[in-house]
């Protein structure tokens, strides 16, 4: 399969396409700006670490990717994570930890470890990543009065009352003035994205957001903090100087950090590269060599002193919807974030804090989808929307990392009324036009990975009986990865056939099932 994909790239080209992944590359670029230094100022770092984390992402992730036109830069996913880190042992600790967890990536992604990423449950997944956007929506909404954030999300959402009466709008402040600009930029994204009209649809809102806050800042004289950017992008990038750079890693608890890191970043990478795998129908995801990929990405990250990164699904997305076809649209978006920041630095200094807050609370605010949970209560029963409930909730009052254990724990409780007969086995059947996969048993997370490779590589021009008569049930994850797959075959137009008992059919997107 692999070798398919690099051949299929190869008579591709990387400059066969130029005008639009160039076009693609101007988008990206706009989009990922200020987003990498939004989420740096969420992380609690300075806003220049996201910016060297986008260049390392653009170019370098670019050039190895196994998802080409994935774009790779810092995440929100990430955010509240090293926030936490951060605050409790140094930005100087954060190098040695991330260097660490890209190393982590390498092996898992040389161990062909991908695809286990992929059977992460669905519920646990977007119940962190709302859990995610609901705290960095009431952390940056104190950036709106430029004010930093608390210690904890509880402590954020406590302190949210006192911050909207303590206002005094007779006589306008610093902290007045601010929640103006920030409200500004959110007004300026939503009502870009009801009003655009449609020629200029792949203009994004959040960078007219900050331009406009920008500009009535600047035109206004007002005393708002601004963002610190150095002079020099090369003062951006900081080297280990001695081999006391390496001491972080003999504490156990940081150890365990870089493990957090490496698996949600790793997560959130492969599932980002699926959904962007449903958006085109050019060169499929290679799992593993992304993996590695993002391996590399993070282990230089470490190494310059940089944010973490991951796959981002708001850039990829606005990378295929501009019409980027190769890795190239991801590599340029890396050198024109390069190039701003080297020769205009000085632009960057204008753009006032609550403007990339409200960036911030609009993106937070995406992330805390309701929709999914009331997808997953309608197609699955309460088990999974109470898996994801239980993630958000331990998310927002407690910590990622044991929102998502817990999510994972109880994710295994699928499994037990059916603890005798996980195995599910897959077969592969030539019926002369069309291809028969049968499969057999227990269709739950624990067999997906092998369902995985044997559904992906099935040829788009030959029609496929899916056969599950002989299947005793189906978890949540399994049905919404088979769901994926036989929505993409229907767009592809491939005329393939779903069988099985009327329980285990349900919840696939089967209008005709027959």
């Amino acid at each position: 399969m692999s070798a398919v994909v690099a051949a299929s790239e190869g008579r591709q080209g990387l400059f066969s396409h130029f005008g639009r992944d160039f076009t693609a590359s101007i988008v990206v670029f706009l989009v990922a700006m200020p987003l990498c230094m939004g989420i740096a100022i969420a992380s609690g770092v300075p806003p220049e670490k996201g910016l060297v984390t986008g260049i390392i992402g653009g170019i370098v992730v670019g050039m190895m990717a196994g998802s080409p036109l994935q774009v790779s830069g810092p995440a929100a996913g990430l955010a509240v994570i090293v926030f936490e880190f951060v605050r409790e042992n140094g930005l100087e600790a954060l190098g040695p930890v991330l260097l660490l967890a890209g190393v982590l990536q390498l092996v898992a992604g040389a161990l062909k470890m991908g695809g286990l990423f992929r059977a992460i449950s669905p519920a646990v997944v977007h119940g962190m990543l709302a859990g995610i956007g609901a705290l960095i929506v009431i952390g940056q909404f104190h950036i709106l009065f430029d004010e930093k954030p608390l210690a904890s999300g509880l402590q954020n959402l406590s302190a949210m009352p006192a911050r909207v009466f303590g206002l005094d709008f007779s006589n306008a402040a610093s902290t007045e003035m601010a929640l103006g600009i920030g409200l500004l930029t959110i007004a300026m994204m939503l009502g870009w994205e009801k009003l655009r009209p449609k020629s200029l649809t792949l203009v994004p809102g959040a960078l007219l957001g900050v331009v406009a806050a920008t500009g009535a800042a600047w035109s206004m004289g007002l005393d708002v903090a601004r963002i610190e950017v150095p002079a020099s992008i090369a003062a951006a990038f900081t080297f280990p100087t001695s081999a006391s750079w390496f001491a972080p890693l003999a504490n156990p608890s940081l150890v365990v950090a870089a493990l957090a890191i490496a698996f949600i970043a790793s997560a959130e990478t492969l599932l980002s590269a699926a959904a962007v795998d449903r958006m085109h129908d050019g060169v499929r995801t290679q799992y593993d060599k992304e993996l590695r990929a993002q391996g590399v990405g993070n282990f230089l990250c470490g190494l310059f002193g940089a944010l973490p990164m991951t796959g981002v699904i708001v850039r990829s997305s606005a990378n295929v919807q501009a019409g980027g076809k190769t890795r190239l649209s991801t590599i340029m978006h890396g050198a024109w974030i390069l190039g701003f920041v080297a020769l205009l630095p000085w632009l960057l200094r204008e753009v006032p804090m609550a403007a990339l807050g409200g960036v911030l609370v609009v993106t937070g605010w995406r992330l805390v989808s309701v929709k999914h949970v009331t997808h997953l209560f309608k197609a699955h029963g309460p088990l999974p929307a109470a898996i994801w409930a239980a993630t958000f909730v331990l998310v927002v009052t407690t910590d990622l990392l044991t929102g998502v254990l817990v999510g994972l724990a109880l994710s295994v409780v699928e499994l037990l009324p059916h603890y005798k007969h996980l195995r599910l086995k897959v077969n592969e059947h030539d019926e002369g036009g069309a291809t028969r996969v049968e499969l057999n048993g227990a269709a739950t997370f624990v067999g997906l990975t092998r369902l995985n490779a044997v559904l992906e590589k099935q040829p788009a021009d030959r029609p496929i009986h899916l056969d599950m008569d002989r299947v005793n049930a189906i978890d949540h994850t399994t049905a919404e990865r088979l769901s994926e797959w036989i929505s993409r075959r229907r767009q592809g137009g491939q005329n393939d056939r779903v069988t099985g008992p009327d329980a285990i059919l349900r919840p696939l997107p089967l209008p005709s099932a027959s």
